[in-house]
């Protein structure tokens, strides 16, 4: 490979020229014809003996080509990438420039990483409520762990009561035919916990176990399944079991049971420090997005759309990787939900735009402080990385290049400048206490909690890097 030339090709886009010796194009053509031979029926040859200039007499001598410009374009990109000394953020636009006797040109047009300006970035202001955990926010959560271990017990001398959790059969009906996914039987339901449609579980509450009773419900205007917006339906509905929770008795035995601590007021205590730990962690959390919005907000300079592109790809995959560990596929979640991979991008935009500014904007600050990465400090890393996944260090190595670590060590400090050198304001409330939370069905629960996870934006990882 050699570099011909670098060019301008638009704002923040570059034109890499390279040029691959005709021995090493031959030899991919070689390796092309080698392959492929066999998949050729030529009249007079048995399959795969035919010589390669009669089939390029049949076909053209340019027949192998594109198969060897793919064959050798990988290294010869990486080559040209390494020597041009671009800071690449984009897929190359990979265009053959020649074919002839002295080998072959390409051309890669790429979008390079912008150099931005910043505003002010010692001395911003961000108001931290210096929030104080309350004696009921401890017994709130108390509660849910005596929830969690509560005994569940069947009655069947009374009709269905508000908390009661049912097993019931339950089959839709609108415009009197039956609809999909309408119909189930012997379906766990928390009555109050809110899973279903608005005016479902109430209609519940006073039947008996093998009664056979209506529920008339209308869906919401903007229900997830078009098909089903703004109807009215019928659910034809019998309860099989009701069952009652028994909350574990609030005591030192209970307290032994669930904890490493033996009586009430150590847990009491503990529990506190811990609310107390998380409230901090989640205005520390506040306080570092409040800075970094009006860190980017001091920007000026074009960032190629390719950027914005890149971020959306990386947190729709980690989206369907998290999809997969609760066990559901993207595009079920997607059918189940009614979205499409660009209305998922249309929600993550404001959060990708957020982070590529907030990366370009911290390396920017550790570039102007002249920061570095030791070699102490990237192998602390590589250590921490192995420990949290529990493999070896050289493995990690092999797997992460070391200038990707430096890069985000360098980022860490340029962070942790911004907090360090912030002017907070602060503001004292109590916690509230945290309501129970409502079960859903299995599907919706899967669905809703991965909907309802954010990708961390770049100050946040930098947070948990530390806090690690």
């Amino acid at each position: 490979m050699k570099l011909i030339n670098i060019a301008d090709a638009d704002k923040n886009q570059k034109e890499i020229e390279f040029s691959v010796d005709k021995a090493t194009f031959d030899a991919a053509v070689d390796k092309v014809y080698k392959k492929n031979a066999a998949k050729l029926n030529i009249p007079g040859f048995r399959r795969g003996h035919a010589p390669k200039s009669i089939i390029e007499k049949m076909y053209g001598k340019g027949f192998f080509y594109e198969d060897a410009i793919n064959e050798i374009l990988p290294d010869a990109y990486s080559d040209a990438l390494k020597e041009s000394g671009l800071d690449v953020v984009s897929r190359p636009e990979i265009d053959v420039k020649t074919i002839d006797d002295n080998g072959v040109v390409i051309t890669a047009k790429v979008y390079v990483k912008p150099d931005i300006e910043l505003g002010e970035y010692k001395g911003l202001t961000a108001v931290r409520e210096n929030v104080t955990v309350t004696d009921e926010a401890v017994e709130a959560e108390i509660n849910r762990v005596r929830e969690r271990n509560a005994r569940e017990t069947e009655v069947d001398d009374r009709a269905v009561q508000n908390g009661d959790e049912v097993v019931f059969d339950f089959d839709g009906y609108t415009d009197g035919k039956q609809f999909d996914g309408g119909k189930a039987e012997n379906y766990n339901l928390t009555i109050g916990s809110g899973a279903f449609i608005p005016g479902f579980e109430e209609q519940i509450v006073g039947h008996a176990i093998g009664e056979n009773f209506d529920v008339n419900v209308k869906f919401p205007d903007d229900y997830h399944a078009a098909e089903l917006a703004g109807k009215d339906a019928t659910f034809k509905c019998v309860v099989h079991t009701i069952k009652v929770k028994e909350l574990p008795a609030l005591d030192d035995e209970f307290v032994k049971d669930v904890s490493e601590f033996n009586t009430l007021d150590e847990y009491r205590a503990d529990i506190k420090a811990k609310l107390q730990s998380d409230a901090d962690k989640a205005e520390d959390a506040k306080v570092d997005s409040e800075l970094t919005d009006k860190l980017i907000e001091g920007i000026k300079g074009d960032i190629p759309e390719a950027m914005y592109e890149s971020e959306l790809d990386a947190m729709v995959r980690d989206y369907e990787t998290r999809l997969r560990y609760q066990g559901m596929d993207l595009e079920t979640f997607m059918k189940y939900t009614g979205q499409t991979i660009d209305t998922m991008k249309a929600q993550f935009r404001p959060q990708a735009e957020k982070q590529v500014k907030t990366r370009l904007a911290l390396e920017k600050i550790a570039k102007l402080e002249n920061f570095e990465a030791s070699d102490e400090e990237i192998d602390g890393e590589y250590k921490k990385i192995a420990e949290a996944y529990n493999i070896d260090i050289e493995k990690v190595k092999e797997t992460i290049d070391k200038d990707a670590i430096a890069a985000d060590l360098v980022v860490g400090k340029a962070a942790q400048l911004l907090r360090d050198s912030a002017v907070l304001t602060e503001k004292k409330e109590d916690a509230p206490a945290k309501k129970p939370a409502a079960k859903r069905t299995s599907a919706k629960k899967k669905a809703e909690s991965t909907e309802s996870d954010e990708t961390k934006s770049e100050e946040e990882k930098v947070s948990s890097a530390d806090a690690e």
